[in-house]
Order: C-alpha cells, then sequence, then structure tokens
C-alpha cells in the first residue's frame, strides 16, 4: 500500500484567515463558487461547519466557510392547511339560501 501525502501538513482554517494571495488562489480554485464542493465537517461536541479542500504542494487545506443557516422555516409550525374552515357552518347555511332563489325564474316576477 502507498502512502500518500507524507510529510504533507493538514490545516483547517477560515477563508478571512487565509493571506489576500491564498483567498485568490481558492477563488481561482472555484470559479463558480464554493457551493458545489463544500462539505459538512462534525465535530466531536455536536457543532459543525462547511469547508472546502485546498492542496498546496506543502499543505493540505480545509477552508471553513461561512455559511448562513436559514433556520426560521423550523420556527413556522403554522399550519396553513387546517381541515377546519373558519364559518363554514355559514357558507352551508349561505348555500341552503341561495338553492331556494335558484329554483325561482325571472319569469315569476310579481308586478
Amino acid at each position: 500500500m502507498a502512502k500518500q501525502n507524507i510529510g504533507k501538513k493538514h490545516i483547517v482554517t477560515s477563508f478571512h484567515n487565509l493571506t489576500p494571495e491564498m483567498q485568490e488562489a481558492v477563488k481561482e480554485k472555484y470559479p463558480l463558487g464554493f457551493t458545489d464542493s463544500m462539505i459538512r465537517v462534525d465535530k466531536p461536541n455536536g457543532d459543525f461547519f462547511y469547508a472546502v479542500p485546498y492542496d498546496t504542494d506543502e499543505v493540505a487545506y480545509m477552508i471553513k466557510i461561512d455559511v448562513k443557516i436559514d433556520d426560521s422555516a423550523q420556527d413556522d409550525d403554522k399550519d396553513y392547511y387546517d381541515d377546519d374552515l373558519k364559518g363554514a357552518d355559514e357558507l352551508q347555511g349561505a348555500d341552503d339560501d341561495s338553492s331556494d332563489l335558484s329554483e325561482s325564474s325571472d319569469d315569476d316576477v310579481d308586478i
């Protein structure tokens, strides 16, 4: 079995902690953005972060990418598809009254 990366350092760092030159090199590697290359890294305490790999001759980087997670959907416990319609009884009563009107015709008008 061949060993790879002998002597290569592995570093996890934030994108913002890289030098401007390194930031440009990472942007060049990912010209369409990081979305398709990001991986989720789970930490032992249950937290996680997203990172993209970037290798140089001497260092294998995992570069942390700041990601905003929309957790407002979790707070949205409203049931918009409630089976009980408010005012359904009143609507049903109105339908009964309208059926009486539909039985009469315009020809039966008293003057």
